[in-house]
């Protein structure tokens, strides 16, 4: 007997695994789970080990609006564990890709992202609650093309979980992404200074909604033809973003994020290594650019570096370089001396240190009394008289 498209009805109840999911018609389900197991699922590392959480763990773990389906969680194991769980490779062949979330609200290191050619190009994260919300995410863009979903519990501590269910791919999401214009076209953003696109709920994705701001300018360098300016976003990343002409900006990824959950990244410098005095460029000719940060305990100072104008950035594996209860170090090449120079501030003075490496420092033990915050210092000349140049400390 045939049935016509037009009688099936908008809501079919898919068996996984002897559980229950309600999905519209049309909806392609992304991997299957089975009985206590993650099916064609892939975890690695342990906080993914016990699989789906299920019947009566769900209230034991507090987590609400699962609709009796299973919800693949890592808070089973506490927040202390860290590990992956990604999909099966499949295809995008609806508009949009819908779940349930939960759990903690660390972009990056506590959400779940959609991986096509391997990058991530959607994310999001949980709300702080263990409530299941619904989201989704617009992919067009990338129909026809092979992609993973990718769950990712990078955190230790408090939050340091997340939960989701019901992944599928659909053309009726049950929540539909917040609805934005193009970037950096919107009719109220300001056209002329530089306004971050905020990432904070969904990184990588404009459709979720945001929070994010940007805080203290770090690291305003020209490098190679290009303009680089960096701002804190509150401790957890710095965000980027490059210039030809200092009015026309290109917002990138983030440079690079906290090292892990509440380390924090604060304010600090950036500068290039042209003399690769650092040893951190295995080629002379390709020098480092090195970023200075301060981590938010206020007692360490740490370093990251690129070595592809600023594209992709690595925390220097033997941070931190200096035990030093300071913060907002600001770091220059003093060539009269050839060395390096940090300012930075704490117990209301700036500190003056040097270094012929960037890596290792020595306290000058001349400090700067009735300092505040965040230091800048840069020789001018007097009334543009080069034969009269004067140091200025802001």
């Amino acid at each position: 007997m045939s049935i016509s498209p037009g009688k099936i009805s908008l809501a079919l109840t898919i068996l996984l695994g002897g559980i229950a999911i309600r999905c519209g018609a049309g909806d392609l389900p992304i991997g299957h789970f089975g009985n206590g197991n993650y099916g064609d699922w892939t975890a690695t590392g342990a906080a993914f080990k016990s699989g789906p959480a299920s019947g009566d763990s769900l209230p034991k773990l507090e987590i609400e609006n699962a609709d009796g389906g299973l919800v693949a969680s890592s808070k089973i194991e506490g927040d202390q564990p860290t590990g992956t769980l990604t999909s099966p490779v499949f295809r995008i062949e609806r508009k949009y890709i819908a779940f349930r979330v939960g759990g903690g609200d660390y972009e990056y290191s506590t959400c779940i992202n959609l991986l096509v050619d391997g990058k991530i190009v959607r994310s999001a994260t949980g709300w702080r609650s263990d409530r299941l919300a619904p989201a989704s995410w617009e992919v067009s863009e990338f129909h026809g093309r092979k992609a993973q979903v990718q769950l990712v519990d990078a955190s230790s501590g408090d939050w340091g979980h997340i939960n989701v269910a019901r992944v599928v791919q659909t053309d009726l999401p049950e929540r539909m992404p917040v609805a934005t214009g193009p970037l950096y076209r919107e009719a109220l953003r300001p056209q002329f200074h530089f306004t971050a696109r905020q990432w904070a709920m969904a990184r990588l994705n404009p459709g979720m909604q945001q929070e994010g701001w940007a805080n203290d300018l770090n690291g305003l360098i020209y490098y190679d033809g290009e303009y680089h300016l960096f701002a804190q976003r509150w401790a957890k990343c710095w965000i980027h973003a490059v210039s030809r002409d200092l009015v026309h900006w290109t917002e990138l990824q983030p440079a690079f994020w906290e090292e892990w959950q509440g380390s924090g990244d604060q304010s600090g410098t950036c500068v290039v290594d042209y003399k690769n005095t650092s040893g951190l460029s295995p080629d002379a000719a390709n020098p480092p650019m090195v970023a200075f940060w301060s981590r938010f305990d206020n007692l360490t100072q740490c370093l990251s570096y690129s070595l592809d104008h600023g594209r992709t950035w690595k925390h220097y594996e033997k941070n931190p370089v200096m035990l030093h209860a300071e913060r907002d170090p600001k770091v220059f090449w003093y060539a009269p001396g050839n060395h390096w120079v940090m300012m930075m501030y704490g117990g209301e003075q700036y500190q003056i240190l040097t270094s012929t490496n960037l890596l290792n420092w020595q306290d000058e033990h001349h400090p700067v009394k009735n300092s505040f915050e965040c230091p800048d210092f840069f020789e001018l000349p007097v009334y543009g008289d080069r034969s009269r140049m004067k140091w200025v400390l802001i």
